[in-house]
């Protein structure tokens, strides 16, 4: 990648001087610090059933903000594009012939109005997601803006080159979110043009639409930040919701210390948040986390943040939501084999949006 490529993607040569001497000076402890228990039970808040008055209110109050074009959404589409064997997932076919990134468009364009939506793709994934967007004509006010990048660094701290000499460019993960949306211009444009509320989710996580009724209780639990978590199952890895020093936010699985129980809580985050948008209009200092690597076969050092990291920074709330039936709102797909496992759960789930509460 050329040094002006690096540019147009975020590369920061100060933070990047960071990494490196963070790198040789070798492994540091990931793990928080300072008083951890789990929430109490009242904290975490559970969306009303499907056909209730509660939920029907609900629903009306975040179909309102919609009509008044107050509420965007935001897919994650970064990443290095590497776990569907060089594809970049957003275009792969998802359900029937439509890709992940068409599912989630189509889900976001029945809704009233012209929801605008915002992709956030990465410097290996833009590209093809523009083309994609082209190609299909899909429609409506929408933007694509990149997240930040960075050079994959040796145990040393140097530089890493590949057997042809050149660097390893890496995404620097979707905690780049809130600093790319105004680099980008995207969230200034969204606020001048009257948005307040911002929905995000992944675009492998199919279930994780645009409900308004969640845009209703986001309002009513008044947080500027809406986190949904989903019940554990095993091999469920990720962030948990944790009171740490009395503050809930997301704790990521690596930081929790060796001698917190997980298991003591029995949730854990699925990366789809609501963000009042002028809360996540400023500066935040996300740590970013050492990572080790293997790239053909040589060990190399990344440095990564998490969106989750911002319930440090912003008053949150915990929303629990189900992973199956027809209010499923998390079934991720990671590889192309979870994808196949996954075929006859999208099916029900995407099918199940066209009826629902219409």
């Amino acid at each position: 990648m050329k040094p002006d490529d690096l540019a147009r993607y975020g590369y920061d040569e100060a933070i990047q001087a960071d990494f490196a001497r963070r790198a040789a000076a070798g492994a540091s402890s990931n793990a928080v610090t300072g008083s951890l228990s789990p929430l109490p039970a009242e904290a975490l808040v559970s969306l009303p059933a499907l056909g209730t008055p509660e939920r029907a209110r609900l629903r009306a109050a975040g179909l309102d903000r919609i009509r008044r074009g107050e509420v965007g959404a935001i897919i994650l589409a970064g990443g290095m594009a590497t776990r569907f064997g060089g594809v970049v997932k957003a275009i792969v076919p998802a359900h029937g012939a439509r890709s992940f990134l068409e599912v989630k468009w189509a889900d976001l364009r029945a809704l009233p109005g012209q929801v605008p939506i915002f992709v956030m793709a990465s410097f290996a994934t833009d590209a093809a997601i523009r083309a994609h967007i082209a190609e299909k004509q899909l429609s409506g006010p929408y933007d694509v803006f990149v997240q930040d990048v960075a050079l994959r660094l040796t145990p040393s701290g140097d530089v890493y080159r590949d057997a042809a000499g050149e660097v390893s460019p890496y995404a620097t993960g979707h905690g780049d979110l809130t600093a790319a949306l105004r680099r980008s211009g995207v969230l200034a444009r969204f606020r001048a043009q009257g948005g307040k509320t911002l929905f995000m989710s992944n675009v492998d996580n199919l279930a994780a639409t645009l409900d308004p009724a969640i845009i209703g209780l986001h309002d009513e639990l008044g947080g500027e930040m809406t986190v949904e978590v989903a019940p554990k199952v095993p091999g469920d890895k990720g962030g948990a919701p944790a009171l740490l020093d009395g503050r809930p936010q997301v704790i990521e699985g690596f930081r929790f210390p060796p001698s917190f129980d997980q298991d003591s809580i029995d949730v854990f985050n699925t990366n789809t948040f609501v963000f009042d948008a002028a809360a996540i209009d400023r500066d935040f200092a996300l740590p970013y986390y050492r990572v080790e690597k293997t790239v053909d076969g040589a060990k190399v050092i990344q440095f990564e943040r998490l969106a989750g990291e911002l319930t440090a920074f912003l008053p949150s709330r915990f929303l629990r939501v189900p992973r199956d039936g027809a209010d499923c709102r998390f079934l991720p797909v990671k590889d192309p084999e979870e994808h196949e496992r996954q075929k006859p759960l999208i099916a029900e789930v995407v099918s199940s949006r066209r009826s629902l509460e219409d």
